[in-house]
């Protein structure tokens, strides 16, 4: 809790620094800019959420399933799948004619609603009727929103802002990533910790403690999921709340581009 509080606090001194100083490394007008900004932050969630179920379902498959790894990659195959349809069966052919909140937003829902799903697991779960679904839904929202979102964080951008731009939305992913397995596992652990105090004085065999562990870190996992439910739903609110912009024109996109680099000055070298 301590680090949290420490990097607000250092995020906080880092936007007073950018707002002062000649030539920041990140011009706030970038992240100040009502559609960038919120599609900035909803993705930053929205991989919170993600790489924290993508930890606990490693776990699951693992260690209470009894998976090996090779199996498991396997199994999040359907997911993978769900986002490659998500993306070019419906992000890319609808955001040329939708808002790309209309994309977005029920995209993160659907990504919800796959999460909810989870949170209905024990140790006996059957793959092909909770975990499938779940990962179908999972992938196909998450492919859905992130489509337009990738195209509308960069475009308008002025040329000089392109590259900040660009950074800022693998930025927003990785520090998405690294806050989401680091805060939702902390939250499995204690949940974890809290139900084998609870449960392990009825336990008096080995294999009746082998159980209450194994459904301790279930309970964990599930505890953790439905605080990604959250977050994922908080994603969507963000969306329909600062995401304004209409369909994304992908050819005026191209043309901005094309003009922006004619307008570079590329400097001579003499020989």
């Amino acid at each position: 809790i301590g680090l949290f509080v420490a990097s607000a606090l250092l995020l906080a001194a880092f936007v007073v620094v950018e707002s002062k100083v000649k030539a920041p490394l990140l011009p706030l007008r970038v992240i100040t800019e009502r559609n960038r900004g919120g599609i900035y932050l909803s993705l930053g969630l929205a991989i919170i959420a993600m790489f924290g179920l993508f930890l606990f379902l490693t776990y699951y498959l693992q260690i209470v399933k009894g998976y090996t790894p090779v199996k498991t990659g396997f199994a999040f195959l359907p997911m993978i799948a769900g986002m490659i349809t998500g993306s070019t069966q419906i992000g890319a052919r609808l955001m040329n004619r939708v808002p790309a909140r209309l994309l977005m937003g029920p995209g993160f829902l659907v990504a919800a609603l796959g999460m909810l799903l989870l949170t209905r697991m024990e140790i006996g779960s059957s793959y092909a009727t909770l975990l499938l679904p779940a990962m179908l839904l999972l992938g196909l929202g998450m492919g859905t929103a992130f489509m337009p979102a990738m195209s509308l964080a960069t475009l308008g951008v002025e040329p000089r802002d392109s590259g900040v731009a660009s950074a800022m939305v693998n930025t927003s992913q990785q520090v998405g990533g690294a806050i989401g397995t680091a805060l939702l596992n902390t939250i499995a652990a204690s949940a974890t910790t809290a139900y084998v105090k609870d449960h392990i004085g009825g336990a008096a065999t080995q294999s009746q403690q082998q159980l209450v562990q194994l459904q301790a870190q279930v309970h964990g996992y599930t505890n953790a999921i439905w605080f990604a439910v959250g977050i994922l739903v908080a994603a969507a609110a963000i969306v329909f709340t600062f995401v304004n912009a209409g369909s994304v024109d992908m050819n005026a996109a191209s043309e901005s581009a094309d003009g922006a680099e004619d307008d570079l000055k590329v400097p001579v070298i003499a020989h």
